[in-house]
């Protein structure tokens, strides 16, 4: 599974703000002092943002006073969700929903594979919350995952 940078960014700058909302809801935070407080590029983020406003992950206020805030609670926003909102499906095959190809001959069961597999992404992407992430609480399952032989070898 490859994450985008923008991604990564994304629920990095996320993170910033439901740790902010945490001590102030209303508050707002500049997209530069998230980008410092991230080592961010700012221009890059500035565009990142716009899309996750678009998306209704925040809310945002333009001026001297203005900044970013999360538009919902940090327990309603799901990693699977950003990642959706800034790349797309989670396990796309070549630009196709998996289930939608079609093999033949000794690929026939291929797609299988590729449902599976966006099955396996989703059972920690679609419940793994912001709030989670800050918390360091993650869900009982996903921390089976991070418990089992070899989850930490790169391969």
């Amino acid at each position: 599974m490859h994450v985008s940078a923008k991604v990564d960014y994304a629920l990095r700058a996320l993170l910033e703000l439901a740790a902010t909302a945490e001590q102030d809801k209303a508050k707002l935070t500049k997209a530069d002092a998230l980008a410092q407080a991230q080592s961010i590029p700012t221009k890059f983020l500035e565009g990142i943002l716009a899309t996750l406003r678009n998306a209704g992950f925040l809310i945002s206020q333009r001026g001297a006073e203005g900044g970013y805030r999360l538009a919902k609670d940090a327990h309603e926003i799901h990693v699977a969700d950003v990642m959706r909102a800034l790349d797309g499906p989670i396990a796309a095959v070549r630009g196709e929903s998996p289930e939608d190809l079609d093999y033949s001959g000794t690929a026939e069961h291929l797609r299988d594979v590729w449902v599976a597999t966006r099955a396996a992404l989703r059972t920690v992407l679609e419940v793994v919350t912001l709030a989670d992430i800050q918390h360091g609480d993650l869900p009982k399952a996903v921390g089976k995952l991070l418990d089992k032989p070899g989850a930490w070898e790169r391969r």
